[in-house]
Order: structure tokens, then sequence, then C-alpha cells
């Protein structure tokens, strides 16, 4: 992929601005996704997750990164993936799981990525995925964010409960009103689009099912969140899916760029009636 991307702007600057993040999402191209090897698991089982950046769900063609995988247990507590491995196409990690009954949150952790800038120069906007190129003296900057990825997916050993589904509260995420390991076609997947605890309301979501197949494209949807930040999903068929959020805040102090690019994913599978 080409580290700096030129295209032509419209006329009025509201194009301009269109376009800058148009080209952000093309840069982005590469979704993440965390996907367990089963939903349905032994309370003392080993669980296993691929993780990656992936075109077409689920062939990962880019490594997670080194980041602090982890799982919610039903209990509520945290515990860390024991093993953790990188490849370049992948992150495979393993856990064994500590025998308690319930549903078990599995989180890739934080990957903060590339940092991004975007500026109009000369009636065209060039975006630079390089976090030492900056634009020339006196042109005008239109953004300036770093890629912040979260990947998670729920399993359930024995009878589901929902502790481990309550929101972190913190930054971009999508927190389950049905219970994710609860899902049949011909239903709806109703979940809340949170960021820092609070509903996003008019926030897209872009969600995906895979046929799992080394053949077959995944289809591909687009919802809108209603006032209370919730979506309710009806689920046509059975499979694997991904749902998609991306929304772009102020960054903390000191971070390495003023504004986070936030992507959050969520696996979840739908089981036939």
């Amino acid at each position: 992929m080409s580290r700096l991307l030129h295209v032509l702007s419209g006329r009025a600057s509201r194009a301009v601005a269109g376009t800058a993040l148009m080209l952000a999402g093309v840069a982005q191209a590469h979704t993440p996704y965390l996907l367990p090897m089963s939903f349905d698991v032994a309370p003392d089982a080993i669980v296993s997750v691929d993780a990656g950046y992936a075109e077409k769900f689920f062939l990962s063609e880019v490594n997670f990164g080194d980041t602090r995988f982890a799982i919610t247990t039903p209990d509520g507590s945290v515990l860390p993936f024991g093993e953790v491995h990188q490849f370049k196409s992948r992150t495979v990690a393993e856990q064994k799981l500590p025998g308690a009954k319930g549903t078990y949150r599995l989180s890739t952790g934080v990957r903060l990525g590339s940092i991004f800038r975007s500026w109009e120069q000369d009636g065209k906007v060039e975006i630079a995925r390089d976090g030492n190129k900056t634009p020339p003296p006196g042109v005008k900057l239109l953004s300036h964010y770093q890629s912040h990825s979260i990947s998670e997916a729920y399993v359930t050993a024995g009878a589901p409960n929902k502790r481990a589904l309550e929101p972190t509260q913190q930054g971009l995420e999508i927190a389950p009103v049905t219970h994710p390991n609860d899902l049949v076609a011909g239903e709806k997947f109703e979940f809340t689009v949170l960021f820092d605890g609070k509903p996003l309301a008019g926030q897209t979501v872009d969600i995906y099912r895979s046929p799992m197949d080394l053949g077959s494209e995944h289809t591909s949807a687009s919802v809108k969140t209603d006032a209370q930040g919730r979506v309710a999903y009806p689920l046509s068929q059975p499979g694997v899916y991904l749902a998609l959020v991306r929304y772009r805040g102020a960054a903390p102090k000191g971070a390495a760029a003023p504004m986070y690019g936030y992507n959050y994913t969520l696996t979840f599978r739908v089981l036939a009636p």
C-alpha cells in the first residue's frame, strides 16, 4: 500500500474534507478482528483465538501486534492469555480457562497503530501514513490522528451469563443487549454503541457475514444507531459475523497525535433456527 495517497478534491472545502475522510478509510482498509476457534467451550478448555487484519473475513493478512490479550471471566475478573504468538500474517493466542461456567469476554487489548495526517495543497488532498511527514508551512492541516484498535468476541461454557458483557466505560465499544452467544437466524441482535460509557447516536455500524470458506466473499450491511445509541440488527442467515465501528475522538494528553481513530470490532456467531 502506498504510504502517500493523492486524490483530487472538490471545489468546496466540505468536499475536500469529505475526500480526506474517505481516503483515511482506504488507508485503513484492513479491518481488525479476533476469532475464537469455538464459541462453545468447556469450563476448563484451552481457548485459542486467531487475530489480525483482513480485507476478506476471516483470512488475516497482517498480524494484530504485540498487545495485552485478555479474558474477562464469568465473575468479572480478568486474566491474561498465557501464550501469544506473533506470525507475519496473524497472531495466535491461547489460554486455559479457570473452570468456571458462564460467558467469557475475549479481547485483543488496545493496539496503537499508524499515525495519519491529511492536508490540502494546490487544490489537492494528500494523506500521509507516516508520523514524520508533515504539511509544508502555511498549508491547512485537515486531520491528524493515530489508529486505536480493539477486537473482541464472547464464548460460553454451559449456561450463558452477563457479567463479562458489562461495558468497560472506556473508549469505543459495543455493549450487547441480546446475549451474543444466544443468537439465532430470524431474530435480532440488539446492542448499544458506547464511547467512554456514553451512547453514540447516529453512529454507523458496518456488519459483515463470513461464509467461512476460502472461495466465497463476505456480505456486508451498514446500519445506524438510534438516539439511544442502540441497534436492533435482523439476523437473516446463520454464520459468523463481525460488527465494525469507527469513531474519531480526542486522544489523551501525551499521545502521539491529538486525535485517535478508534476501531472496534465484535465477532459473533448466529445459529440456524
